[in-house]
C-alpha cells in the first residue's frame, strides 16, 4: 500500500494506492459516512465489475445510481439525473458521495457533489488508466456543453483518492492506452525517466509504481497552484489542441486520451517551429505514443479548431496559454496568439 497525501490544509486529502483493496474490502476504513447515507454514482460497465464489492463495504443506508457509459454522459442532463438521485436519496451535507468510475463518471459526480446543497462530500474511486493517473486527483470537476470540453465545472476536492490498480486488469486494449496519452503527458513535463523507460515499454510488472509517480506529480503541482492560475496549467500539455479536436468530433472519432495525443505531438511541433522545443522533441514523442497504440497525425485542418481553441479556459484576451516542453521533462507556458499558434 502507498499513501501520497495532497497538503491543502483543511481541504488536504490522501491518495491511496493499494492493489486488490475493492476485492477485499480494504477501502472500508476510508468510507465512513457521519450522516449515515453514502450515494454510489458509477456506469454500466464498471458496476458490472466493482459495483457490488464497493456497496457492500458500505455501512449504514446506501444507494446506487448506474449511468450509460461514454464521454456523453458527461452533460447538463445527466447531471441533472443524478442531482434528482441524491435528492430522492435525501442526500445531506454529512452524507457521502462515491465516484465509482473513469474520468467521465468523476468528473460528472464530483462536479454533482460541489453544487448539490453547495457542496456534498465526496470519494473518488477511479477504475481506469487515466483516472487513475490524473483526473481523480485534484479537485477539477466538470460537465461539457455543446460549445466545448469542461467549460462549465468547480474546483472541489474529494476527500480521497482510492486507487486500486488492479482495476486495470478488466480494461480493454483501446480504454488502456487512452490512460497511457496521461502517463506520457506525465514524463513530457516533470518527469524524464518516465519517460525513458516509456520509451523503452518497461510498464507491465511497474504499474502501481508508474501510477504512484504520475500522482505524485500532480500532487506537487496541486499544492502549488491548486486553482489552475500558474503551474498547474502544465499539466494541460497537449490538451488546449486535444479538448478542441475532441469537440470538432462531438467526441465521437477520439477518446480523451487519444485526442491529447495528437495534441502532445503537434503542439510540439509548433513548439519546434517558434523555436522553444528541441528539434526531434516531437519526433521521440510520436515514437512513444505509437509504442502504446496512440495516434498523432491531426486529420483536421487547424483553422477549423481555432474556434473551440478559443473557448479555451487557458484563454487570456487575444492569447492562448499554450505549454510548450523546452525539454523532455520540462514544461513551460508560453502565451500565443490564437491564430498563431498553428500555421
Amino acid at each position: 500500500m502507498r499513501r501520497l497525501h495532497v497538503d491543502l490544509g483543511e481541504r488536504g486529502y490522501d491518495i491511496i494506492i493499494d492493489r486488490g483493496m475493492i476485492a477485499r474490502g480494504g477501502i472500508a476504513e476510508y468510507l465512513s459516512s457521519p450522516g449515515g447515507k453514502t450515494a454510489v454514482i458509477t456506469d454500466e460497465n464498471v458496476d458490472k465489475y466493482y459495483g457490488n464489492a464497493v456497496t457492500s463495504a458500505l455501512r449504514g443506508t446506501a444507494a446506487k445510481l448506474v449511468l450509460p457509459a461514454g464521454e456523453a454522459t458527461k452533460s447538463f442532463e445527466t447531471l441533472q439525473t443524478v442531482y434528482e438521485f441524491l435528492f430522492d436519496f435525501q442526500i445531506t451535507r454529512s452524507d457521502l458521495i462515491i465516484a465509482l468510475g473513469g474520468g467521465v463518471i468523476g468528473d460528472l459526480t464530483g462536479f454533482a457533489a460541489a453544487t448539490a446543497l453547495r457542496g456534498v462530500p465526496y470519494v473518488q474511486i477511479p477504475t481506469s488508466l487515466l483516472a487513475q493517473t490524473d483526473s481523480s486527483v485534484g479537485g477539477k470537476t466538470a460537465v461539457n456543453t455543446a460549445r466545448g470540453k469542461n467549460l462549465v465545472g468547480a474546483f472541489y476536492q474529494p476527500r480521497a483518492a482510492l486507487i486500486d490498480t488492479d482495476c486495470l486488469k478488466t480494461l480493454d486494449d483501446r480504454t488502456f492506452a487512452d490512460g497511457m496519452a496521461e502517463v506520457i503527458k506525465y514524463g513530457c513535463i516533470r518527469d524524464e525517466k518516465l519517460f525513458d523507460d516509456l520509451a523503452r515499454g518497461e510498464i507491465a510488472e511497474h504499474m502501481d509504481d508508474i501510477v504512484t509517480r504520475c500522482c505524485d506529480v500532480k500532487r506537487a503541482v496541486v499544492e502549488g497552484d491548486e486553482f489552475d492560475t500558474g503551474e498547474r496549467m502544465i499539466l494541460n500539455f497537449g490538451h488546449t489542441l486535444g479538448h478542441a479536436v475532441e469537440n470538432y468530433y462531438n467526441y465521437q472519432k477520439y477518446t480523451h486520451g487519444e485526442a491529447v495525443a495528437v495534441g502532445m505531438y503537434n503542439i510540439s511541433l509548433a513548439g519546434e517551429r517558434i523555436g522553444v522545443t528541441p528539434r526531434g522533441t516531437a519526433e521521440k514523442i510520436k515514437r512513444v505514443l505509437t509504442k502504446y497504440r496512440l495516434p498523432y497525425a491531426l486529420d483536421v485542418d487547424a483553422a477549423a479548431l481555432r474556434g473551440a481553441m478559443a473557448l479555451d479556459k487557458k484563454s487570456t484576451g487575444g492569447g492562448v496559454n499554450i505549454i510548450l516542453l523546452d525539454r523532455i521533462g520540462h514544461a513551460v507556458i508560453r502565451n500565443m496568439p490564437k491564430n498563431e499558434v498553428f500555421q
